[in-house]
């Protein structure tokens, strides 16, 4: 696949993973919060440069695009490689992302509530990153069917 066709197939992955979060985040006290943990990730490098987004909905705003851009760059990394491990590729990535989203937070300073609330949060949290992973690949398979 081209490049291009990678960060598209990446970016259909990571809407999908945000409209699943998003649509999903205040079902119950369980539910990953990746938002949260974007909005303090992106204040606390903020700081580091001495500046802020006081304004919630701009925070908000902000860390969506920086998730969503984030996120089609790290899924349109699956299109690399030999075609027939495509959705290997994919499992393999989305749990590496998932897993990294449950353990890297308290490393790097960050509050790890909003996605380690309870083993039902982790395994949702995981969930939605190999979702997303999937849904890359899916893409990528169709992509890749009607160039034939």
């Amino acid at each position: 696949m081209s490049k291009i066709q990678n960060l598209l197939a990446g970016l259909g992955g990571a809407i999908a993973l945000n409209i699943l979060h998003e649509s999903l985040k205040r079902k119950s006290k369980d539910m990953p919060r990746v938002d949260l943990l974007g909005e303090e990730a992106l204040q606390k490098t903020l700081q580091h440069f001495d500046a802020e987004i006081d304004d919630k909905k701009s925070l908000y705003a902000a860390t969506l695009a920086g998730d969503i851009l984030s996120n089609t760059m790290y899924y349109g990394m699956i299109g690399n490689g030999d075609k027939d491990y495509l959705f290997t590729r994919a499992i393999a990535y989305g749990l590496a992302a998932g897993v990294g989203a449950v353990t890297l937070p308290k490393p790097l300073g960050l509050d790890e509530e909003p996605v380690a609330h309870s083993n039902k949060t982790k395994a949702l949290t995981v969930g939605y990153y190999l979702a997303g992973a999937l849904v890359t690949a899916g893409i990528l398979a169709l992509m890749k069917k009607k160039n034939k």
